[in-house]
């Protein structure tokens, strides 16, 4: 079973922007008035809120909304809960891309004011034969071309955790490379100390040497005149 709907909204407010059923009445077996309602729920209830970025919400019916914020719209559908979440978010990530495409062909670089200025709900609901066309792709989630598309979902996550984990190594050795360096600051520091106390040494030496040495010099000569 293909997603049973689809819903484009702007967040600061649930807007709907653009919504989409599934092609046909088979697919949209189990779709009641309820479901539609509480998809609207969900959407106005984003405004204000901290929200999440994805999210997977059972529902009656043994069914799961799925929504996905992208650029301060949140698309959202509705699918079978037997239906693999990741291919789910796979789909919304490729509507959120041509809803993107097609507002930026349409208005250009002024699309988020579009989108921030709009007064209708559906304005966009033109939109709605793409977002069609992407549910009757993703109506056997078993099929080659889906396969395809979580195994390429898949390295992306892995691709991402293995730049993190090396983020992670690469800050590991930039703290062990500042601990190193503040180890040689701590010993150069030491060794400045000592040099000071050196040069303070030299320069006093240097200051009272020869008064302290005619001194001794004029008792040694007093001494062996009185005393010997």
């Amino acid at each position: 079973m293909p997603p049973m709907l689809t819903y484009a909204a702007r967040v600061a407010d649930g807007l709907p922007l653009v919504a989409s059923f599934a092609p046909s009445s088979a697919q949209q077996a189990g779709l009641t008035e309820s479901h539609k309602r509480e998809a609207r729920e969900i959407l106005r209830g984003l405004s204000g809120n901290r929200q999440t970025m994805r999210m997977s919400i059972e529902t009656a019916g043994s069914k799961v909304f799925h929504y996905l914020i992208k650029d301060l719209i949140c698309y959202l559908t509705l699918t079978e809960s037997s239906y693999p979440k990741r291919l789910a978010f796979v789909y919304l990530e490729e509507v959120s891309d041509a809803f993107l495409e097609q507002l930026t062909n349409d208005h250009g670089n002024d699309w988020r004011r579009t989108i921030d200025t709009a007064s209708r709900p559906y304005q966009f609901i033109k939109f709605d034969p793409v977002i069609q066309r992407l549910q009757r792709d993703f109506v056997d989630p078993s099929s080659r071309q889906n396969a395809t598309k979580l195994s390429q979902d898949l390295a992306d996550i892995q691709s991402i955790m293995q730049k993190n984990i090396e983020e992670v190594l690469n800050r590991g050795e930039k703290l062990e490379n500042v601990s190193r360096i503040s180890g040689d600051l701590v010993q150069q520091s030491k060794q400045f100390k000592w040099g000071a106390k050196k040069l303070t040494w030299q320069a006093m030496l240097n200051q009272f040497g020869p008064a302290v040495a005619i001194c001794v010099f004029v008792l040694f000569v007093l001494y062996v005149k009185f005393f010997w």
